[in-house]
Protein backbone atom coordinates (compact mmCIF):
# COMPACT_ATOMS: atom_id res chain seq x y z
CA UNK A 1 0.00 0.00 0.00
CA UNK A 2 1.59 3.10 -1.28
CA UNK A 3 -0.06 5.76 1.53
CA UNK A 4 -2.96 5.99 3.84
CA UNK A 5 -3.74 9.74 3.71
CA UNK A 6 -4.82 11.57 0.49
CA UNK A 7 -5.90 15.12 -0.51
CA UNK A 8 -9.42 13.62 -1.81
CA UNK A 9 -10.58 10.03 -1.07
CA UNK A 10 -14.14 9.54 -3.63
CA UNK A 11 -16.75 6.60 -1.76
CA UNK A 12 -17.66 4.99 -5.39
CA UNK A 13 -16.23 4.94 -8.91
CA UNK A 14 -19.59 5.58 -11.16
CA UNK A 15 -20.05 8.08 -13.35
CA UNK A 16 -19.85 11.07 -10.03
CA UNK A 17 -17.32 9.20 -8.42
CA UNK A 18 -14.78 8.56 -11.24
CA UNK A 19 -14.80 11.67 -12.35
CA UNK A 20 -14.76 13.62 -9.88
CA UNK A 21 -11.27 11.63 -9.05
CA UNK A 22 -10.04 12.12 -12.51
CA UNK A 23 -10.78 15.85 -11.95
CA UNK A 24 -9.09 16.30 -8.62
CA UNK A 25 -5.78 14.73 -10.08
CA UNK A 26 -5.53 16.75 -12.81
CA UNK A 27 -5.86 19.62 -10.25
CA UNK A 28 -3.26 18.12 -8.36
CA UNK A 29 -4.83 16.65 -5.53
CA UNK A 30 -3.46 13.25 -4.26
CA UNK A 31 -7.01 10.81 -4.86
CA UNK A 32 -7.99 7.92 -4.29
CA UNK A 33 -11.59 5.84 -5.34
CA UNK A 34 -13.11 3.00 -2.93
CA UNK A 35 -15.40 0.79 -5.02
CA UNK A 36 -16.59 -2.38 -3.42
CA UNK A 37 -17.91 -3.98 -6.96
CA UNK A 38 -16.81 -3.03 -10.53
CA UNK A 39 -15.17 0.35 -11.65
CA UNK A 40 -17.40 2.46 -13.40
CA UNK A 41 -20.05 1.66 -10.96
CA UNK A 42 -23.94 0.68 -12.11
CA UNK A 43 -24.21 3.30 -14.73
CA UNK A 44 -20.97 1.34 -16.38
CA UNK A 45 -21.13 -2.47 -16.18
CA UNK A 46 -24.78 -2.39 -15.19
CA UNK A 47 -27.13 0.28 -16.84
CA UNK A 48 -26.28 3.18 -19.83
CA UNK A 49 -24.04 1.69 -21.30
CA UNK A 50 -24.73 -2.50 -21.70
CA UNK A 51 -28.42 -1.73 -21.91
CA UNK A 52 -27.24 0.72 -24.87
CA UNK A 53 -26.07 -2.75 -26.33
CA UNK A 54 -29.53 -4.85 -26.10
CA UNK A 55 -31.21 -1.96 -27.26
CA UNK A 56 -28.35 -2.01 -30.51
CA UNK A 57 -29.02 -6.03 -30.68
CA UNK A 58 -32.76 -5.34 -30.50
CA UNK A 59 -32.82 -2.37 -33.47
CA UNK A 60 -30.67 -4.69 -35.77
CA UNK A 61 -32.92 -7.15 -35.37
CA UNK A 62 -35.86 -5.18 -36.30
CA UNK A 63 -33.68 -3.81 -39.46
CA UNK A 64 -33.23 -7.22 -40.67
CA UNK A 65 -37.07 -8.14 -40.16
CA UNK A 66 -37.86 -5.10 -41.97
CA UNK A 67 -35.34 -5.34 -44.52
CA UNK A 68 -38.15 -5.86 -47.20
CA UNK A 69 -38.54 -2.12 -46.40
CA UNK A 70 -35.28 -0.92 -47.48
CA UNK A 71 -35.23 -3.34 -50.87
CA UNK A 72 -32.90 -5.98 -49.20
CA UNK A 73 -33.92 -9.52 -48.98
CA UNK A 74 -33.04 -11.52 -45.70
CA UNK A 75 -34.56 -14.91 -45.37
CA UNK A 76 -34.69 -16.86 -41.47
CA UNK A 77 -32.90 -14.29 -39.13
CA UNK A 78 -33.26 -15.37 -35.93
CA UNK A 79 -32.62 -14.17 -32.49
CA UNK A 80 -29.60 -15.64 -30.59
CA UNK A 81 -30.14 -14.75 -26.94
CA UNK A 82 -27.26 -16.32 -25.14
CA UNK A 83 -25.15 -14.14 -27.68
CA UNK A 84 -26.69 -10.80 -27.51
CA UNK A 85 -26.31 -10.70 -23.57
CA UNK A 86 -22.89 -11.92 -23.94
CA UNK A 87 -22.26 -8.98 -26.24
CA UNK A 88 -23.78 -6.24 -24.24
CA UNK A 89 -20.94 -7.81 -21.20
CA UNK A 90 -18.61 -7.40 -23.48
CA UNK A 91 -19.32 -3.81 -23.81
CA UNK A 92 -19.14 -3.30 -20.35
CA UNK A 93 -16.33 -4.83 -19.80
CA UNK A 94 -14.43 -3.20 -22.63
CA UNK A 95 -15.63 0.00 -21.03
CA UNK A 96 -14.54 -0.83 -16.94
CA UNK A 97 -11.31 -1.89 -18.69
CA UNK A 98 -11.20 2.16 -19.81
CA UNK A 99 -11.53 3.04 -16.24
CA UNK A 100 -8.98 0.99 -15.10
CA UNK A 101 -6.38 2.56 -17.84
CA UNK A 102 -7.83 6.35 -16.95
CA UNK A 103 -7.33 5.82 -13.26
CA UNK A 104 -3.79 4.29 -14.12
CA UNK A 105 -2.84 7.60 -16.22
CA UNK A 106 -4.32 10.03 -13.49
CA UNK A 107 -2.33 8.24 -10.78
CA UNK A 108 -5.78 7.58 -9.14
CA UNK A 109 -5.39 4.72 -6.70
CA UNK A 110 -8.15 2.06 -6.19
CA UNK A 111 -9.17 1.41 -2.72
CA UNK A 112 -11.37 -2.20 -3.60
CA UNK A 113 -13.28 -3.22 -0.76
CA UNK A 114 -16.53 -1.67 0.81
CA UNK A 115 -15.98 1.95 2.51
CA UNK A 116 -17.84 3.82 5.80
CA UNK A 117 -16.58 6.80 6.16
CA UNK A 118 -15.46 7.58 9.75
CA UNK A 119 -14.91 10.93 11.96
CA UNK A 120 -11.96 12.74 11.81
CA UNK A 121 -12.26 12.82 8.16
CA UNK A 122 -11.42 9.08 7.38
CA UNK A 123 -12.39 6.04 5.48
CA UNK A 124 -12.06 2.72 6.43
CA UNK A 125 -12.31 0.29 3.85
CA UNK A 126 -12.96 -3.76 4.08
CA UNK A 127 -11.91 -6.11 1.50
CA UNK A 128 -13.15 -9.18 0.39
CA UNK A 129 -11.31 -10.97 3.26
CA UNK A 130 -12.80 -8.81 5.70
CA UNK A 131 -9.13 -7.21 6.46
CA UNK A 132 -9.56 -3.21 7.79
CA UNK A 133 -8.18 -0.44 6.71
CA UNK A 134 -8.17 2.99 7.64
CA UNK A 135 -7.08 5.87 5.28
CA UNK A 136 -7.66 9.38 6.01
CA UNK A 137 -8.15 12.19 3.92
CA UNK A 138 -8.57 16.10 4.07
CA UNK A 139 -11.80 15.77 1.63
CA UNK A 140 -14.22 13.01 1.21
CA UNK A 141 -16.29 12.65 -1.51
CA UNK A 142 -20.05 10.12 -0.92
CA UNK A 143 -20.93 9.32 -4.35
CA UNK A 144 -22.52 5.57 -3.43
CA UNK A 145 -24.84 5.71 -6.33
CA UNK A 146 -28.37 4.42 -6.25
CA UNK A 147 -30.12 0.84 -6.87
CA UNK A 148 -33.28 -1.01 -8.01
CA UNK A 149 -36.44 0.86 -5.98
CA UNK A 150 -38.69 -2.50 -4.30
CA UNK A 151 -42.34 -1.97 -3.92
CA UNK A 152 -44.16 -4.46 -1.35
CA UNK A 153 -45.93 -6.01 -4.04
CA UNK A 154 -43.17 -6.33 -6.33
CA UNK A 155 -40.24 -8.18 -4.22
CA UNK A 156 -37.29 -9.11 -6.16
CA UNK A 157 -36.11 -12.12 -6.10
CA UNK A 158 -34.16 -12.17 -9.37
CA UNK A 159 -35.89 -15.48 -10.51
CA UNK A 160 -39.18 -13.97 -11.39
CA UNK A 161 -39.50 -11.07 -10.48
CA UNK A 162 -36.27 -8.64 -11.31
CA UNK A 163 -34.54 -5.37 -11.29
CA UNK A 164 -32.73 -3.94 -14.42
CA UNK A 165 -29.32 -5.66 -13.83
CA UNK A 166 -31.25 -9.44 -14.12
CA UNK A 167 -32.93 -7.68 -16.67
CA UNK A 168 -30.00 -7.79 -18.35
CA UNK A 169 -28.16 -10.92 -17.72
CA UNK A 170 -31.71 -13.58 -18.09
CA UNK A 171 -30.89 -17.05 -18.54
CA UNK A 172 -33.18 -17.67 -21.06
CA UNK A 173 -35.62 -15.51 -23.41
CA UNK A 174 -39.03 -15.54 -21.61
CA UNK A 175 -42.29 -15.74 -23.75
CA UNK A 176 -44.05 -12.61 -21.61
CA UNK A 177 -43.12 -10.12 -19.80
CA UNK A 178 -44.64 -7.68 -17.23
CA UNK A 179 -42.76 -4.24 -17.08
CA UNK A 180 -43.95 -2.29 -13.85
CA UNK A 181 -43.06 1.15 -14.46
CA UNK A 182 -42.40 3.06 -17.48
CA UNK A 183 -39.59 5.94 -16.91
CA UNK A 184 -36.43 5.65 -19.04
CA UNK A 185 -35.70 1.76 -17.75
CA UNK A 186 -39.51 0.59 -18.08
CA UNK A 187 -39.97 1.69 -21.70
CA UNK A 188 -36.43 0.58 -22.81
CA UNK A 189 -36.72 -2.81 -21.73
CA UNK A 190 -40.01 -2.89 -23.01
CA UNK A 191 -38.48 -2.32 -26.23
CA UNK A 192 -35.75 -4.80 -26.17
CA UNK A 193 -37.62 -7.18 -25.06
CA UNK A 194 -40.99 -6.71 -28.01
CA UNK A 195 -38.15 -6.57 -30.30
CA UNK A 196 -37.05 -9.72 -29.99
CA UNK A 197 -40.19 -11.36 -29.40
CA UNK A 198 -41.38 -11.60 -26.06
CA UNK A 199 -45.35 -10.59 -25.29
CA UNK A 200 -44.32 -6.80 -23.09
CA UNK A 201 -47.02 -5.73 -21.15
CA UNK A 202 -46.58 -2.18 -19.47
CA UNK A 203 -48.12 -0.97 -15.98
CA UNK A 204 -47.76 2.26 -14.93
CA UNK A 205 -49.44 3.77 -12.17
CA UNK A 206 -49.84 7.45 -13.36
CA UNK A 207 -52.00 8.29 -16.66
CA UNK A 208 -49.45 8.30 -18.93
CA UNK A 209 -46.50 5.82 -19.84
CA UNK A 210 -43.12 8.39 -19.71
CA UNK A 211 -44.90 10.24 -17.23
CA UNK A 212 -41.93 13.08 -16.96
CA UNK A 213 -42.22 13.89 -20.56
CA UNK A 214 -44.64 16.08 -22.52
CA UNK A 215 -47.68 15.17 -23.06
CA UNK A 216 -47.17 15.05 -26.56
CA UNK A 217 -44.44 12.84 -26.16
CA UNK A 218 -45.78 10.11 -23.74
CA UNK A 219 -49.50 9.98 -26.52
CA UNK A 220 -46.84 9.56 -29.22
CA UNK A 221 -45.01 6.79 -27.68
CA UNK A 222 -47.78 4.77 -26.02
CA UNK A 223 -49.42 4.84 -29.51
CA UNK A 224 -46.23 3.77 -31.77
CA UNK A 225 -45.64 0.99 -28.86
CA UNK A 226 -49.49 -0.26 -28.89
CA UNK A 227 -48.91 -0.67 -32.92
CA UNK A 228 -45.89 -2.49 -32.30
CA UNK A 229 -47.97 -5.13 -29.89
CA UNK A 230 -47.43 -4.27 -26.58
CA UNK A 231 -50.25 -3.44 -24.04
CA UNK A 232 -50.22 -0.59 -22.28
CA UNK A 233 -52.11 -0.11 -18.93
CA UNK A 234 -51.82 3.33 -17.04
CA UNK A 235 -53.78 4.32 -13.88
CA UNK A 236 -52.46 1.05 -12.95
CA UNK A 237 -51.30 -0.84 -10.27
CA UNK A 238 -49.49 -4.18 -9.25
CA UNK A 239 -51.17 -4.78 -5.82
CA UNK A 240 -50.07 -9.01 -6.14
CA UNK A 241 -47.60 -10.98 -7.84
CA UNK A 242 -47.80 -14.88 -7.45
CA UNK A 243 -44.78 -16.59 -7.73
CA UNK A 244 -45.82 -19.60 -7.41
CA UNK A 245 -46.01 -22.46 -10.18
CA UNK A 246 -44.56 -22.26 -13.27
CA UNK A 247 -44.57 -18.42 -13.98
CA UNK A 248 -45.99 -15.04 -12.49
CA UNK A 249 -50.03 -14.30 -11.66
CA UNK A 250 -49.96 -10.62 -11.85
CA UNK A 251 -52.67 -8.65 -10.61
CA UNK A 252 -53.39 -5.35 -11.70
CA UNK A 253 -55.78 -2.90 -10.33
CA UNK A 254 -57.33 -0.53 -12.77
CA UNK A 255 -60.35 2.12 -13.06
CA UNK A 256 -62.50 -1.02 -14.16
CA UNK A 257 -61.67 -3.16 -11.82
CA UNK A 258 -58.84 -6.18 -11.39
CA UNK A 259 -57.05 -8.36 -14.29
CA UNK A 260 -54.98 -11.19 -13.89
CA UNK A 261 -51.53 -11.19 -16.44
CA UNK A 262 -49.84 -14.49 -17.16
CA UNK A 263 -46.55 -13.84 -17.54
CA UNK A 264 -42.50 -16.03 -17.01
CA UNK A 265 -41.34 -12.84 -15.88
CA UNK A 266 -41.99 -9.60 -13.92
CA UNK A 267 -39.48 -6.32 -14.21
CA UNK A 268 -39.77 -3.76 -11.68
CA UNK A 269 -39.03 -0.54 -12.48
CA UNK A 270 -40.35 1.48 -10.80
CA UNK A 271 -37.24 4.00 -10.09
CA UNK A 272 -34.10 4.32 -7.93
CA UNK A 273 -33.27 4.53 -4.21
CA UNK A 274 -29.98 6.11 -3.02
CA UNK A 275 -27.71 3.74 -1.07
CA UNK A 276 -26.97 5.49 2.14
CA UNK A 277 -27.16 3.06 4.30
CA UNK A 278 -24.05 1.52 5.96
CA UNK A 279 -21.55 3.95 4.91
CA UNK A 280 -21.00 5.65 7.98
CA UNK A 281 -23.12 8.71 7.87
CA UNK A 282 -24.86 8.48 11.25
CA UNK A 283 -21.43 7.93 12.47
CA UNK A 284 -19.87 11.12 11.25
CA UNK A 285 -23.50 12.68 11.65
CA UNK A 286 -24.34 13.56 8.30
CA UNK A 287 -27.86 14.87 7.59
CA UNK A 288 -29.95 12.41 5.46
CA UNK A 289 -33.54 13.97 4.41
CA UNK A 290 -35.85 11.66 3.23
CA UNK A 291 -33.70 9.11 1.73
CA UNK A 292 -31.08 11.97 0.31
CA UNK A 293 -27.61 13.12 1.74
CA UNK A 294 -28.42 17.43 2.65
CA UNK A 295 -25.77 19.47 0.70
CA UNK A 296 -25.00 22.82 -0.33
CA UNK A 297 -24.59 24.42 -4.32
CA UNK A 298 -21.12 22.83 -4.21
CA UNK A 299 -22.36 19.58 -2.37
CA UNK A 300 -20.69 19.90 0.94
CA UNK A 301 -22.88 18.51 3.74
CA UNK A 302 -23.11 19.55 6.89
CA UNK A 303 -19.57 18.06 8.28
CA UNK A 304 -16.59 20.16 7.22
CA UNK A 305 -14.64 18.01 5.12
CA UNK A 306 -17.37 15.58 4.09
CA UNK A 307 -19.18 16.41 0.24
CA UNK A 308 -21.90 14.05 -1.18
CA UNK A 309 -22.60 13.83 -5.37
CA UNK A 310 -24.68 11.94 -7.57
CA UNK A 311 -27.68 9.45 -6.86
CA UNK A 312 -27.29 10.11 -3.31
CA UNK A 313 -28.02 14.09 -3.24
CA UNK A 314 -31.60 15.46 -4.92
CA UNK A 315 -31.61 16.15 -8.15
CA UNK A 316 -32.28 14.25 -11.25
CA UNK A 317 -30.71 10.28 -11.02
CA UNK A 318 -28.59 11.16 -14.00
CA UNK A 319 -25.46 9.59 -14.91
CA UNK A 320 -24.49 12.88 -16.63
CA UNK A 321 -25.55 15.27 -13.69
CA UNK A 322 -23.03 13.13 -10.83
CA UNK A 323 -20.25 13.68 -13.46
CA UNK A 324 -21.09 17.83 -13.62
CA UNK A 325 -21.98 17.37 -9.62
CA UNK A 326 -18.38 15.59 -9.13
CA UNK A 327 -16.46 18.38 -11.17
CA UNK A 328 -18.09 21.52 -9.62
CA UNK A 329 -17.63 19.72 -6.01
CA UNK A 330 -13.71 19.35 -6.83
CA UNK A 331 -13.31 22.37 -8.51
CA UNK A 332 -14.61 23.73 -5.32
CA UNK A 333 -12.35 22.44 -3.02
CA UNK A 334 -9.13 23.39 -4.90
CA UNK A 335 -10.19 27.05 -4.73
CA UNK A 336 -11.25 27.24 -8.85
CA UNK A 337 -14.27 29.23 -8.37
CA UNK A 338 -17.15 27.01 -10.69
CA UNK A 339 -20.27 27.85 -11.22
CA UNK A 340 -23.05 25.82 -9.52
CA UNK A 341 -25.15 23.81 -11.63
CA UNK A 342 -28.55 24.70 -13.39
CA UNK A 343 -30.61 22.15 -12.55
CA UNK A 344 -33.28 23.71 -14.82
CA UNK A 345 -31.06 23.38 -17.96
CA UNK A 346 -30.25 19.20 -17.39
CA UNK A 347 -31.14 16.70 -20.54
CA UNK A 348 -33.08 13.57 -20.51
CA UNK A 349 -32.96 11.08 -22.63
CA UNK A 350 -34.60 7.73 -23.12
CA UNK A 351 -32.94 5.55 -25.17
CA UNK A 352 -36.23 3.12 -26.55
CA UNK A 353 -36.84 3.40 -30.35
CA UNK A 354 -38.26 6.04 -30.96
CA UNK A 355 -35.84 7.87 -28.80
CA UNK A 356 -36.75 10.62 -26.44
CA UNK A 357 -34.91 13.59 -25.24
CA UNK A 358 -36.08 16.66 -23.64
CA UNK A 359 -34.78 19.92 -21.73
CA UNK A 360 -36.61 22.58 -19.50
CA UNK A 361 -40.51 23.40 -19.06
CA UNK A 362 -42.93 21.33 -20.47
CA UNK A 363 -45.80 22.77 -22.04
CA UNK A 364 -47.70 22.49 -18.58
CA UNK A 365 -45.14 23.60 -16.42
CA UNK A 366 -44.61 26.99 -18.75
CA UNK A 367 -47.76 27.73 -18.31
CA UNK A 368 -47.99 26.84 -14.72
CA UNK A 369 -44.98 29.18 -13.90
CA UNK A 370 -46.88 31.74 -15.65
CA UNK A 371 -45.46 32.35 -19.23
CA UNK A 372 -46.95 33.15 -22.11
CA UNK A 373 -45.74 31.50 -24.58
CA UNK A 374 -45.15 30.37 -28.23
CA UNK A 375 -45.29 26.32 -29.56
CA UNK A 376 -43.16 25.61 -32.53
CA UNK A 377 -43.76 21.56 -33.57
CA UNK A 378 -41.98 19.93 -36.93
CA UNK A 379 -43.01 16.72 -37.53
CA UNK A 380 -40.17 14.14 -38.77
CA UNK A 381 -42.96 13.41 -41.47
CA UNK A 382 -41.58 16.35 -43.72
CA UNK A 383 -37.97 15.65 -42.97
CA UNK A 384 -36.09 14.16 -45.96
CA UNK A 385 -33.25 12.97 -44.01
CA UNK A 386 -35.68 10.98 -41.88
CA UNK A 387 -37.85 9.95 -44.63
CA UNK A 388 -34.59 8.46 -46.08
CA UNK A 389 -33.99 6.65 -43.16
CA UNK A 390 -37.58 4.92 -42.52
CA UNK A 391 -38.13 7.09 -39.43
CA UNK A 392 -40.78 9.10 -40.27
CA UNK A 393 -41.95 9.09 -36.37
CA UNK A 394 -42.54 11.70 -34.15
CA UNK A 395 -41.08 15.53 -33.85
CA UNK A 396 -39.54 18.62 -32.54
CA UNK A 397 -41.12 20.91 -29.92
CA UNK A 398 -39.89 24.05 -29.13
CA UNK A 399 -41.45 26.43 -26.11
CA UNK A 400 -40.59 30.12 -26.04
CA UNK A 401 -41.54 32.93 -23.68
CA UNK A 402 -42.94 35.35 -26.06
CA UNK A 403 -42.15 37.93 -24.37
CA UNK A 404 -38.01 37.99 -24.61
CA UNK A 405 -37.91 34.85 -26.84
CA UNK A 406 -35.85 32.68 -24.54
CA UNK A 407 -36.19 29.24 -25.39
CA UNK A 408 -37.82 27.74 -22.55
CA UNK A 409 -37.93 23.81 -23.39
CA UNK A 410 -37.27 21.55 -25.68
CA UNK A 411 -39.28 17.75 -26.19
CA UNK A 412 -38.16 15.77 -29.05
CA UNK A 413 -39.37 12.15 -30.14
CA UNK A 414 -37.66 10.25 -32.99
CA UNK A 415 -35.07 8.54 -34.79
CA UNK A 416 -31.35 9.69 -33.42
CA UNK A 417 -32.61 12.84 -30.90
CA UNK A 418 -30.65 11.85 -28.16
CA UNK A 419 -27.86 13.40 -30.23
CA UNK A 420 -29.68 16.24 -31.02
CA UNK A 421 -30.68 17.71 -27.63
CA UNK A 422 -26.93 19.07 -26.61
CA UNK A 423 -27.63 21.76 -28.85
CA UNK A 424 -31.08 22.40 -27.13
CA UNK A 425 -29.00 22.53 -23.82
CA UNK A 426 -26.42 25.31 -25.28
CA UNK A 427 -28.56 27.20 -26.74
CA UNK A 428 -30.47 27.82 -23.58
CA UNK A 429 -26.84 28.63 -21.67
CA UNK A 430 -26.14 30.50 -24.27
CA UNK A 431 -29.53 32.41 -23.59
CA UNK A 432 -29.92 32.64 -27.39
CA UNK A 433 -33.53 33.57 -28.87
CA UNK A 434 -36.05 32.01 -31.24
CA UNK A 435 -34.81 34.22 -34.19
CA UNK A 436 -31.38 33.14 -33.91
CA UNK A 437 -31.86 30.04 -33.55
CA UNK A 438 -33.98 30.89 -37.22
CA UNK A 439 -31.40 32.51 -38.82
CA UNK A 440 -28.50 29.25 -37.32
CA UNK A 441 -28.04 27.54 -40.80
CA UNK A 442 -28.60 24.03 -40.58
CA UNK A 443 -26.92 21.79 -42.93
CA UNK A 444 -29.50 19.65 -44.96
CA UNK A 445 -30.38 16.73 -45.07
CA UNK A 446 -30.37 15.81 -41.17
CA UNK A 447 -32.83 15.03 -38.65
CA UNK A 448 -31.00 18.12 -36.41
CA UNK A 449 -32.52 20.86 -38.82
CA UNK A 450 -36.16 20.15 -37.60
CA UNK A 451 -34.88 22.28 -34.80
CA UNK A 452 -34.07 25.32 -36.84
CA UNK A 453 -37.99 24.57 -38.50
CA UNK A 454 -39.52 24.16 -35.64
CA UNK A 455 -38.18 27.53 -34.11
CA UNK A 456 -39.39 29.26 -37.40
CA UNK A 457 -42.45 27.44 -36.45
CA UNK A 458 -42.66 29.26 -33.29
CA UNK A 459 -42.93 32.01 -35.68
CA UNK A 460 -44.87 31.84 -38.34
CA UNK A 461 -41.96 31.37 -40.58
CA UNK A 462 -41.56 27.83 -40.74
CA UNK A 463 -40.48 26.62 -44.89
CA UNK A 464 -41.33 23.05 -45.06
CA UNK A 465 -44.92 22.47 -43.20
Amino acid sequence: MSSTKFDVIVLGSGPGGYVAAIRASQLGLKTAVVEAAELGGICLNWGCIPTKALIKSAQVFEYINHAEDYGISVDNASVNFENIIKRSRNVADGMSKGIQFLFKKNKIEKLMGWGKVQPGKKVEVEDKDGNKTVYSADNIIIATGGRSKELPALKIDNEKIVGYRKAMTLDKLPKKMVVVGSGAIGVEFAYVYSSIGVDVTIVEFLDRIVPNEDEEVSKTLEKIYKKKGIKVMTSAEVTNVDTKGEGCKVTVKTKSGEENIDCDVVLSAVGVVSNVENCGLEDVGILVDRGKIKVDEFYKTNMPGYYAIGDVVPGPALAHVASAEGIICVENIAGQNPEPLDYNNIPGCTYCLPEISSVGYTETKAKEAGYDIKVGKFPFTASGKASAAGAKDGFVKLIFDAKYGELLGAHMIGYNVTEMIAEIVAIRKLETTGHEIIKTVHPHPTMSEAVMEAAAAAYDEVIHL
